[in-house]
């Protein structure tokens, strides 16, 4: 990276400065160039001055006027030249030489011809025919000046070309000495200390923004990694009971001979916690599942008015063997983007728990409805309710509320909810939770719609 640094800083370093020395040499040039004009525009209005004065006296005191004006002027080859109405020379210096008479032009303006600058202007009316005055002088000297310019710049840009690496090496050593230590101090990051962070020098420039975005993430991938250890803590506690319960049936079974109601008995306990502990591993695995699912499969569209309708169907006959009143209110044509299976267990989850702890005679209500922008559903109950405190851990992982609170045979895993809300999540929603002890609970879950479809709305 600093060697990238230096030669980009070269690269751009030599482009600037040769376009500045060409920029200047170019100025200096037209500056040259104009000041040579100035003075043949100054030298044209002597020279008619001296048409009109001297034309009385005759050609020849012109000529000997403008001849002593030129040898002052021999080391820029200045040269004059009289020309009449058809542009005929009246007259020329010696220096005039071959150079041609300048283009008779209205403008008066000064012009090159070939290594000349000439200026040809209208003289005043005069006995002698003359016309029109040229004037001329060479551009060697200009030439010479600019040659010597030109030298200037390659040398300058040849020096800048050895600096300019030198220092820009140097420059980006001290840029990228902050990120090399920040780099060495990445290095020895271990997993095994999860506090450990990039140091901040405080001067909020890029390598703290970076140091402060790794730092985050790091915040993250700890947290991400502290929920794995607890979850899987958690779940060997949990699995460990009835592994041991199986354990325990089977060495009593092999303790002593039994009848055969004796075994029979022993190998339903076994039957029994076999199927929690089933229950409890497919829960462990829709939980870890549910994001990365949602990732790597593609997206359907749920009609979830139709999934709302079938579970409450399902459940219907639980409610009623529990003499509890089981009531929906779904919106038609609800429709969202999701995995079916995944959404249908929320929708079971909600109902299942609803209806566990709704003792008889109790009342659940499923309602389903939608805004410009989301679907809204909530399971209400009015069951033993949930305390304040226990409200803000009911998502957790493995968490059952106050075992006083709970008749034996609403014992579950403790991740019905935690399921609920990490297959809500993934999907771009929000779950909540509203309860009363003694009064219910609600459970509310708000997720994205889509446009439903002709065959959405068929579907319910």
């Amino acid at each position: 990276m600093r060697f990238r640094i230096a030669a980009l800083n070269t690269l751009v370093v030599a482009i600037a400065a040769t376009a500045a020395l060409l920029g200047l040499r170019q100025a200096l040039h037209w500056t040259l160039l104009h000041e040579v004009d100035r003075v043949l525009q100054e030298d044209v209005a002597e020279v008619t001055l001296v048409v009109t004065e001297l034309s009385p006296e005759g050609l020849d005191a012109i000529a000997d006027e403008l001849a002593r004006k030129a040898s002052g002027h021999r080391q820029h080859k200045w040269f004059a030249r009289l020309l009449d109405g058809q542009g005929g020379e009246v007259w020329s210096s010696q220096a005039a030489g071959s150079t041609p008479p300048a283009p008779d032009t209205s403008d008066a303006q000064p012009r090159s011809i070939g290594d000349e600058r000439t200026l040809r202007a209208p003289a005043p009316s005069n006995p002698l025919g003359i016309a029109s005055v040229q004037l001329g002088s060479s551009l060697a000297f200009l030439n010479s000046d600019l040659e010597q310019i030109d030298r200037l710049v390659a040398v300058a840009v040849l020096l800048m070309l050895i600096i300019s690496p030198l220092c820009g090496y140097w420059l980006a050593g001290i840029a990228t000495r902050d990120l090399e230590a920040m780099t060495a101090k990445a290095s020895l990051l271990r997993p095994a200390k999860l506090d450990e962070r990039l140091p901040y020098r405080g001067v909020d420039d890029e390598f703290d923004r970076l140091a402060d975005t790794i730092n985050r993430l790091l915040d993250r991938i700890a947290e991400f990694i502290e929920e794995r250890r607890s979850f899987l803590a958690d779940a060997a506690h949990e699995l460990r009971t009835p592994i041991a319960a199986i354990r325990s049936s089977v060495e009593v079974a092999l303790d002593k001979d039994r009848s055969e109601q004796g075994y029979r008995d022993l190998l339903e306990q076994v039957l029994d916690e076999s199927e929690s502990l089933e229950v409890l591993v497919n829960q462990l695995l829709l939980l870890s599942e549910a994001p990365v699912s949602l990732e790597k499969s593609p997206l359907e569209r749920v009609a979830l008015s139709a999934a709302a309708t079938r579970s409450v169907e399902m459940f219907a006959g639980v409610a009623e063997s529990r003499h509890i009143r089981l009531d929906s209110s779904i919106g038609p044509g609800i429709v969202v983007l999701g995995i079916r299976r995944h959404l249908s267990q929320v929708i079971t989850n909600l109902l299942d728990n609803a209806i566990k702890y709704t003792p008889e005679g109790g009342r659940v209500t499923l309602s389903l409805t939608s805004s410009n922008t989301s679907a809204r559903l909530k399971v209400t109950d009015n069951g033993v309710g949930i305390s304040p405190e226990d409200q803000r851990r009911v998502f957790e992982r493995f968490f059952r509320a106050d075992r006083a609170r709970q008749r034996d045979d609403t014992r579950g895993t403790g991740l019905g909810l935690s399921i609920c809300q990490s297959i809500v999540a993934a999907h771009g929603g929000e779950i909540g939770c509203q309860s009363r002890l003694g009064h219910g609970s609600d459970f509310t879950v708000v997720l994205p719609l889509t446009i439903p479809t002709v065959d959405d709305a068929a579907n319910g």
